[in-house]
């Protein structure tokens, strides 16, 4: 039986990029000085991803300023005092919020997919923002001539374009980033934030057709940046039920940094549709130990005591770099992760076999 295996997307950026990065943004350097840098980096992720065996890569989110921004860099209408997002070592993350409508994007993420696919063969999975996250950039207190409702009908069309892009232009899966998932329920514990957050997203999903779902996933995680979290304290039983609720094709979901694992398998066994592959994070990103490929074949032998193996694929807990200037794990320690992601897969499916 072969098991699945995909990365989340994002790798630590080498030194000289992130040196780049915070001078260009003094203006110490000019945009075609970060350009080149940027094609650099590319190229060496791209290989470095390819050395590990792994069979689907992604670009590293090399050129992504972060994973939940891409879609609004450069766009003249924000101001910076948006939703603030504390993580648990009392750092936080700051959103901006939009002062006026109409609202679009500015970059599509099919842009970092056809600039990766010239430079492999192997198949490339794309990451987007939910629809959700993008939400949270309109102001609690409105905007005048531009409603909350004129504003998310923009942003369900915007949403729908981003992955219908990178579906076209042959993305091997497009993953849903939702990592405010599991933060809905710290924010909002009775869940009513977590089910408006679910019923947006599937406004967008069920614009696809079932046979483009299956190439559709969405990523859950308690957060990871700079080796802490956002909501690692809320309990997955709660979320998972909710979660596959959604209308995608695959669920990647953090689990290796799961204390109480047997109760999470027990939850996905009670929630997932037959319809649905769940790929488990098998790597935890915030531990700088690298896994070994038994530690990573023994987790996923555990998961089939409880899920159906043909429904179970393997991932990473989260990005390893989801921001730009996040450089708490090395290059060198990201790959040698994924090497035994591969390899731990592997050495199950001869054991299920």
């Amino acid at each position: 039986m072969k098991i699945q295996t995909e990365p989340i997307g994002s790798i630590p950026r080498p030194k000289y990029l992130v040196d780049a990065l915070n001078a260009f943004s003094q203006q110490q350097i000019n945009r075609a000085e970060l350009s080149k840098l940027f094609d650099d980096a590319l190229k060496d992720t791209l290989k470095r991803f390819e050395e590990t065996g792994s069979p689907v890569i992604s670009d590293g989110e090399q050129t992504k300023p972060s994973f939940a921004t891409y879609p609004i860099d450069g766009l003249q209408n924000l101001s910076p005092d948006g939703i603030v997002i504390p993580f648990a070592d009392g750092h936080t993350r700051q959103l901006p919020k939009i002062t006026s409508g109409p609202f679009h994007y500015q970059t599509y993420a099919n842009t970092y997919l056809e600039k990766a696919k010239q430079h492999t063969t192997l198949p490339v999975k794309q990451a987007v923002i939910s629809v959700s996250a993008i939400s949270l950039l309109y102001p609690g207190e409105g905007i005048e001539g531009y409603s909350k409702d004129a504003f998310i009908n923009d942003l369900l069309n915007e949403a729908e374009a981003d992955i219908r892009k990178s579906l076209n232009s042959g993305a091997y899966k497009v993953q849903i980033d939702f990592t405010e998932a599991r933060l809905a329920l710290k924010l909002d514990p009775s869940g009513g934030l977590l089910k408006s957050f679910i019923d947006l997203n599937n406004k967008v999903l069920m614009r696809f057709t079932g046979e483009e779902r299956k190439r559709i996933g969405v990523h859950s995680c308690p957060g990871a940046d700079r080796d802490s979290t956002h909501s690692a304290d809320i309990s997955y039983i709660n979320l998972l039920p909710l979660l596959f609720q959604l209308q995608a094709g695959n669920f990647y979901l953090e689990y290796a940094g799961e204390k109480d694992k047997r109760s999470v398998l027990s939850s996905i066994k009670e929630s997932i549709k037959p319809s649905q592959q769940v790929f488990l994070g098998v790597i935890d990103v915030l531990n700088p130990k690298v896994e070994s490929p038994e530690e990573i074949c023994d987790m996923i032998l555990e998961a089939a005591e409880f899920i159906p193996i043909s429904q179970i694929g393997t991932t990473d807990d989260c990005g390893f770099s989801p921001f730009a200037d996040d450089s708490s794990r090395s290059r060198d320690t990201a790959f040698a992760k994924i090497r035994s992601r591969v390899a731990g897969t592997l050495l199950a499916e001869k054991k299920l076999s």
